[in-house]
């Protein structure tokens, strides 16, 4: 049980993340002021009330189930998820919701470029780190195999 919610919580946390991520870009492409500032209020309300439990259940779940276990891609998703943890609570839920507060008074100035380009920043690398998370796990599970570069 405490394995499928763990899956459950990690595929919800990087959908959460994959979609305030190609959310943004599509929106600065080819949206409006108005509809970036409705993406940009979404990622936040309901978006991060989404994820940010997401994520716990992810972390508590994790250790919990790694906390007997040993080896390198044990190791491996250790290392990362701090890095994770701390880049989602102190670079990206700031960016989200500074960006729509700025967002929300009409503020596209330079700032709020350069924030989100933080925060695009911050997503991806937690985007990437996740996935090397996600492919660990199922390695570890048995249900991939791993590969000779690992």
């Amino acid at each position: 049980m405490k394995r499928n919610i763990h899956l459950v919580a990690a595929i919800v946390a990087t959908f959460c993340i994959a979609t305030f991520f190609t959310s943004t870009i599509a929106v600065e492409l080819f949206g409006s002021k108005e509809a970036i500032t409705i993406v940009k209020t979404l990622v936040v309300n309901p978006g991060l009330y989404i994820l940010i439990p997401a994520m716990a259940l992810v972390g508590g779940t994790g250790f919990s189930l790694s906390k007997n276990r040993k080896g390198q891609l044990i190791g491996k998703k250790r290392k990362r998820m701090p890095f994770i943890a701390v880049n989602g609570l102190f670079v990206l839920t700031p960016c989200a919701i500074f960006l729509s507060l700025w967002a929300s008074s009409g503020s596209f100035d330079t700032k709020f470029y350069i924030v989100q380009g933080v925060e695009l920043m911050a997503g991806a690398t937690n985007l990437i780190l996740m996935g090397l998370n996600f492919r660990d796990g199922l390695q570890m599970t048995g249900k991939l195999r791993p590969n000779a570069s690992n």
